[in-house]
């Protein structure tokens, strides 16, 4: 068989919906300034699609950081590889910086957060090593994994969450790590993407009083948002000290491009000099490391920033809640809203939401959650105003009479090629 023919008969889980959803339900394009009201299809929407947690993309500050670095460096500086010769000294200084407002010794820049979580693990964990994670990681928590088991390595899924299970997990690792003469990586998630709710970091601290392994944290949607100071989940918990491994990227809260990791000084040297992904690729541009120092710094220091954030968050997951909507055990800003439906359903919801109501919102149904299920994702940021979320609610109760009436399983809607642009 060709190996092109395939692809004719089998789209892929998300792929089959391609024709029916290009450019509505999946590569909408959203125009104009960052901003919680942007354009869609030639129509003003209240955009609740985008992590830019903080307000941060737009923050006059950053832009002007960002305009000054790409006139004075451009976007070419430095060429090559950091190990070859895109080492600068502001590479280094936010390294420090970042090690330094997540408590750990050093950090490394990775271009890419998907791709450098792929890497971290990649590098990490050797075929004599076990890995233990959570059933719920992210998809490139999941990738890192099928690396690492391509090698021959070994790995055991816990049930999201389930401390009883993970450490039944641990016990088996155990077991083969003591014949293997290898070590066990435990890795979980500070915020889960999807539904919001928190890896429980005490808990699985608490099981290296019993067992030993080292524990490597996603930390993508908790760094800026989550803790005292918005260093994320584990100082939220107060195990910051027990989390061997600190993943983030620039691409949520710091509304930016790139990523890092960082932990004792040994561990980052190994990493520096034995990530591929990074030793083979270009260093990061100038212009990005400049803009993401700023990011850093109003992190740091506009606690404002943070304090709007939870505004927003509390109001709207309160004003869901007490209109009877059911947004699991969220404790971030992710705010999922959970409702029964099918594709359908699901289709002629969000139909009516963007056209009639002019609120955008993620939608995600099967495969990605069971098949019946509709999950609306609504991430607030410190830009929506107390207005906004008065109107998403009032929106979303219409909507759920509708669907709990019956009011979308008509195919009616469903054809989006009869909307005019």
């Amino acid at each position: 068989m060709d190996i092109f023919d395939k692809i004719k008969v089998n789209r892929g889980p998300i792929g089959q919906y391609q024709k029916a959803g290009h450019g509505y339900f999946s590569f909408p394009k959203l125009e104009g300034e960052i901003h919680p009201h942007m354009m869609f299809r030639g129509k003003e929407v209240l955009n609740w699609s985008l992590n830019n947690y903080i307000g941060l993309a737009n923050h006059p500050e950053v832009r002007k950081a960002d305009a000054e670095g790409a006139q004075k460096y451009g976007m070419a500086y430095p060429m090559g590889a950091r190990m070859m010769s895109g080492q600068t000294k502001y590479h280094e200084e936010l390294e420090q910086k970042l090690a330094a407002f997540v408590e750990k010794e050093d950090a490394f820049l990775l271009n890419f957060g998907y791709q450098g979580m792929v890497s971290i693990i990649d590098c990490i964990a050797s075929r004599k090593d076990v890995i233990v994670y959570d059933s719920e990681a992210h998809a490139c928590i999941m990738d890192g994994v099928f690396l690492h088991k391509s090698k021959g390595g070994k790995s055991f899924v816990f049930p999201h969450n389930d401390m009883a299970k993970c450490e039944k997990m641990l016990q088996f690792a155990t077991k083969i790590v003591n014949e293997t003469g290898g070590g066990i990586l435990v890795i979980t998630e500070g915020v889960f993407g999807m539904e919001g709710d928190l890896g429980n970091l005490a808990a699985i601290v608490k099981l290296k009083e019993k067992y030993s392994f080292r524990l490597l944290v996603d930390d993508a949607h908790g760094f800026g948002t989550m803790g005292p100071k918005g260093a994320g989940v584990g100082t939220h918990f107060g195990v910051q000290k027990d989390i061997d491994l600190y993943f983030s990227t620039f691409a949520k809260a710091m509304a930016g491009i790139g990523g890092f990791v960082a932990s004792e000084n040994d561990v980052i040297d190994f990493l520096r000099y034995n990530m591929r992904s990074q030793t083979f690729a270009k260093s990061l541009p100038m212009p990005m490391v400049l803009g993401a120092l700023k990011r850093l710094e109003l992190l740091k220091n506009d606690h404002s920033l943070r304090e709007k954030l939870w505004t927003i968050v509390k109001a709207l997951q309160k004003g869901l809640r007490e209109n009877g909507f059911n947004i699991g055990h969220t404790e971030s800003p992710v705010t999922p809203v959970m409702m029964d439906g099918g594709v359908i359903e699901a289709t002629n919801l969000i139909l009516d939401l963007r056209e009639n109501y002019g609120i955008f919102c993620s939608v995600v149904i099967y495969p990605v959650i069971p098949k019946g299920h509709i999950l609306l994702r609504l991430i607030p940021t410190s830009a929506h105003t107390l207005a906004d979320v008065d109107r998403t609610i009032n929106a979303f109760k219409a909507c759920s009479s509708k669907l709990l009436a019956g009011g979308y399983k008509s195919e009616e809607f469903a054809d989006i090629s009869a909307l005019k642009v």
